[in-house]
């Protein structure tokens, strides 16, 4: 009997180091769980308050609907002073229209030739030539292979599919769009005359 009582407290001795092991494993489990779980956490916390900020900052610089973008399109930062460059020297003796009107291959025409609706220019030279180019060949539409292109705006499909049920004066004339859009000479074809609100 003190054999089998020796034998049992050898396997017990055994066992108990082993149980040990175990207790300190799944210790050190549950405290990597729980480390890893409050890093996950953390980062969550961080990436939902870095949002929260970068959408407070960005609203704030946003357009508000109740405000006024001004020209047809926002145009981002790369393209504004070509859009300045355009105003600067082709809405000085008219209004500038948006180059959405138009196909890009007018536009293009239009910068090479210094004849210019029966009026002598002196052509834009580069760099502002190519700043010019990249705003209004990036914010026109393209032309058909089929399509004419049009020097004039009434014989512009976009023209026409921008003013759907509008009934255009004859013939139309740059000078025109202030009868709807009163703010075109500042170049804000957003604002409309009442009738068309």
């Amino acid at each position: 009997m003190s054999i089998f009582v020796k034998r049992k407290s050898r396997d017990r001795e055994k066992h108990e180091p082993d149980s040990d092991r175990q207790a300190l494993q799944q210790s050190a489990e549950r405290e990597f769980k729980r480390q890893f779980f409050g890093l996950l956490l953390v980062i969550v916390m961080w990436s939902l308050a870095m949002g929260w900020l970068l959408a407070l900052a960005t609203n704030a610089q946003s357009v508000t609907p109740t405000a006024e973008i001004g020209t047809v399109d926002v145009v981002p930062a790369q393209y504004q002073l070509g859009q300045e460059l355009y105003l600067e020297n082709c809405a000085t003796c008219h209004i500038g229209i948006p180059p959405a009107v138009l196909p890009t291959q007018t536009w293009k025409n239009l910068l090479q030739d210094s004849q210019h609706y029966g009026a002598q220019l002196k052509p834009l030279v580069d760099p502002p030539r190519i700043l010019v180019w990249k705003y209004l060949s990036t914010f026109s539409r393209v032309q058909l292979d089929d399509e004419e292109t049009p020097y004039r705006l009434n014989n512009s499909r976009y023209f026409k599919a921008l003013h759907p049920g509008v009934q255009l004066p004859r013939p139309v004339q740059i000078g025109s769009c202030v009868s709807c859009h009163p703010s075109a000479s500042d170049y804000n074809f957003r604002r409309l005359t009442a009738e068309w609100q």
